[in-house]
């Protein structure tokens, strides 16, 4: 009984070791996924931002030129 068992244990231990690496493969593809899908699903509202940004400093009149000061108001000489 005692053989039979031995033997037992070391064939769960080796399906187990061979099912592991395919588990964690499986496992570390799906989180990977998850991850460039929430990266990608970011970049939408960076870009509004940026663009919302860009057009309150245009709107505040600090656009910056290369014949100007950077401060606004300044008139040019």
């Amino acid at each position: 009984v005692a053989a039979t068992e031995t033997g037992s244990h070391l064939l769960d231990l080796t399906l187990v070791m061979q099912t592991l690496p395919q588990q964690m493969q499986d496992k570390h593809r799906t989180m990977s996924n998850q991850i460039m899908r929430r990266i990608v699903g970011m970049s939408s509202p960076i870009d509004d931002l940026e663009e919302n940004s860009e057009n309150l400093v245009t709107q505040a009149g600090v656009e910056e030129t290369e014949d100007e000061d950077k401060i606004p108001g300044t008139p040019k000489s």
